[in-house]
């Protein structure tokens, strides 16, 4: 895919910004932020898709079932590079003619995801080359525990690769400590937050009350049950285990506690063998559900907890946080800090890995308060809404100035304020 390098021309009232974005396939919490920034006046997008991954039913070994992505829209200018019915997602994953389809396009400013795949580091390289800015998204932190080994072998390309990046979409605290450690400086950082889909969680907030008692009586859990959610794979590092243990604790105390899991894996019979009370009063498994009728279980839940071990920035808990839930969450997650998605004391509590008795324990004092769980979540609904409105356009639309690329158009996806207000 060589091709002569030609600079695009400069933007202006005739001329739209040109972005481009290189992303290995169709996801189904990225897709609704880059239609938000396509409608974006001012903004001529274009994401170039390495793989069709997920737009077809295919088997996931970490939800252990078959997996299609209902209603995943790609409604927003895209195209597919060569081989993409094809090519499965494997950290080679690398398209030789992405360059050559670049420059055709002829972005003003471009935008990759981390740099652990060829296809992003080549795509990175082409705009270096073309002397055309770069964007990047990625969740490391670290948090999570790293091998001596695994330290060792990228303190120095790393800090090369980060190097060549203009501005980072940065996506919460531990995101950003994460580039200080490898020498990025502040200047480059843009909150963006990881997005959601933002429309399907606003229908279900419109009919709250119904949605709350449809996944409810769907399951059998009664009106005055308190309960306790995790979404995610039931995978060894996301460690549902922890609150099954919770629940076989305070069900021999309480019967009006529910724990609610959402999601199928490889553990699935092994948790089912640890849980003590089956149904409501202990544990349900309500299995695989699809992203759109996940809203509803959100407004099912009273408490949203996340035990993960390895889990550098779950959806799960921006899209908890942005339905207006208390959170629990382990210390080994990238969701929390004093301007992340959960704010300790604010609108959630952070535990130590691990520990249930200390899990239990910030548990009991949202169950025992409900003034609390309430103040706590209209706190997460207030973060959420604004985490999402930098998501869905503000925070490229700051990336881009920065760079000297003013768009003087807001976005149009409206997201409500923080009264519920839908506001532009």
């Amino acid at each position: 895919g060589a091709k002569a390098l030609v600079m695009p021309s400069h933007p202006g009232d005739d001329h739209p910004i040109r972005l481009a974005i290189v992303i290995s396939h169709p996801i189904q919490h990225f897709c609704p932020q880059y239609s938000s920034w396509s409608r974006i006046a001012g903004i001529d997008l274009r994401v170039f898709f390495a793989s069709q991954h997920g737009l077809t039913t295919y088997f996931d070994k970490d939800f252990a079932a078959l997996i299609r992505w209902d209603g995943l829209a790609l409604n927003f200018p895209h195209e597919f590079l060569p081989g993409a019915a094809e090519r499965p997602i494997t950290s080679s994953l690398d398209v030789p003619s992405v360059g050559g389809r670049l420059a055709e396009f002829r972005p003003h400013v471009l935008c990759v995801y981390g740099y652990s795949q060829r296809l992003q580091r080549r795509a990175a390289s082409w705009a270096r080359s073309a002397q055309v800015p770069l964007l990047m998204v990625m969740d490391s932190q670290l948090r999570s525990k790293r091998s001596w080994i695994r330290r060792v072998l990228k303190a120095f390309p790393v800090p090369a690769l980060l190097g060549r990046v203009d501005r980072f979409l940065t996506v919460g605290d531990a995101n950003e400590a994460y580039l200080r450690h490898y020498g990025i400086a502040d200047e480059r950082f843009v909150r963006c937050y990881l997005p959601i889909d933002v429309e399907s969680f606003d229908q279900v907030h419109g009919t709250w009350s119904n949605s709350r008692n449809a996944v409810r009586s769907q399951h059998g859990i009664p009106d005055h049950h308190h309960v306790v959610l995790m979404v995610g794979k039931l995978a060894e590092q996301k460690r549902q285990q922890d609150l099954v243990a919770f629940s076989n604790q305070i069900g021999r105390l309480r019967a009006d506690v529910t724990v609610l899991l959402a999601g199928s894996g490889q553990r699935e019979r092994e948790l089912q063998r640890l849980i003590r009370i089956h149904g409501p009063g202990g544990v349900i498994l309500a299995g695989f559900v699809q992203p759109k009728v996940l809203a509803g279980y959100y407004a099912a839940a009273d408490i949203y907890v996340h035990c993960s071990e390895v889990d550098a920035y779950p959806l799960a808990v921006s899209e908890a946080v942005y339905s207006g839930l208390p959170v629990v969450l382990s210390d080994r997650c990238g969701n929390f800090g004093p301007s992340d998605s959960v704010r300790p004391g604010l609108n959630g509590y952070v535990y130590p890995c691990g520990d249930v008795d200390a899990m239990t324990s910030a548990l009991s004092r949202l169950l025992e308060s409900p003034d609390r769980r309430v103040a706590m979540g209209h706190a997460s609904r207030s973060i959420g809404i604004r985490n999402q409105r930098l998501s869905h356009g503000d925070a490229l639309l700051q990336a881009l100035d920065s760079l000297g690329l003013t768009v003087s158009q807001r976005p149009t996806t409206e997201i409500p304020d923080s009264s519920g207000n839908s506001c532009d």
